[in-house]
């Protein structure tokens, strides 16, 4: 759908809000025949509006913190997993498991095992029947360092002589940190889904075709136009109310 932010949503409800005070105001002349504009079901969609936005925010806000906290979680990551490298060199152990290591953390730090060729050196490439594909090697998702920082672990794991005295290098430590990383990313994703379901919820009741608030509203002031008259006071007082439609 077409994007709006959220003070473009809070305006339309307030706004709806609006147009029910003067609608409400007009007494027992605003009598359509239509149930949906009618004054019951307007102040039902104009609270359903008013709550899910309530809803929306209250998420958005949970949302902020546990991105700010998986943030401020995986921020010391990168600099712990050179220090795990430098430990396992230090052991007694083959270039091999030294190599993997080297490996892990080169993908948690996002470096290449290979510099980046430029687009004419590609063509050169491709001229000479060689074929390059480089896909990017950053792999910074959250999902992508953990995945990673998993595989150290079960590597220091097959070697007997990694046995650093300083805690935090210590593999109970480093799977304690790994769980909580895991956790904050889960809950990120959980409150993010969370809150898309509720922004699909409040859209539906702001922008649906036929029963959102802004395909109500106009419905209403088009009913007071043919009531009061296009130039009359009343109609005026309604008519320059605006709203945003956005597509769902």
């Amino acid at each position: 759908m077409s994007k709006m932010n959220d003070t473009g949503h809070a305006k339309n409800v307030a706004n709806f809000e609006t147009l029910l005070a003067y609608l409400t105001g007009y007494g027992t002349v605003y009598n359509p025949s239509n149930v949906n504009i009618q004054l019951t079901s307007l102040t039902e969609k104009a609270t359903a509006a008013k709550t899910i936005s309530e809803q929306v925010h209250d998420a958005a806000a949970k949302n902020s913190n546990a991105v700010a906290l998986r943030d401020l979680a995986f921020q010391p990551l990168k600099k712990l997993s050179t220090r795990i490298v430098n430990a396992i060199k230090a052991s007694d152990v083959a270039q091999q498991v030294i190599d993997n290591a080297v490996t892990h953390n080169r993908k948690i730090q996002g470096q290449r095992a290979s510099v980046k060729l430029t687009e004419e050196e590609k063509q050169k490439l491709a001229a000479s029947g060689t074929i390059v594909n480089q896909v990017s090697a950053s792999q910074q998702s959250f999902d992508s360092q953990l995945d990673t920082f998993d595989k150290q672990i079960k590597l220091l794991a097959t070697i007997p002589s990694y046995a650093p005295n300083e805690v935090e290098l210590q593999q109970a430590t480093l799977t304690t940190l790994y769980n909580d990383l895991l956790q904050k990313n889960r809950d990120v994703v959980a409150k993010t889904s969370e809150l898309s379901t509720l922004r699909l919820n409040r859209n539906k009741i702001l922008y649906d075709a036929n029963t959102g608030i802004v395909a109500l509203a106009l419905d209403a002031k088009n009913y007071s136009k043919s009531v009061f008259g296009v130039n009359t006071p009343q109609y005026k007082q309604i008519s320059g109310i605006p709203f945003k439609t956005v597509k769902i």
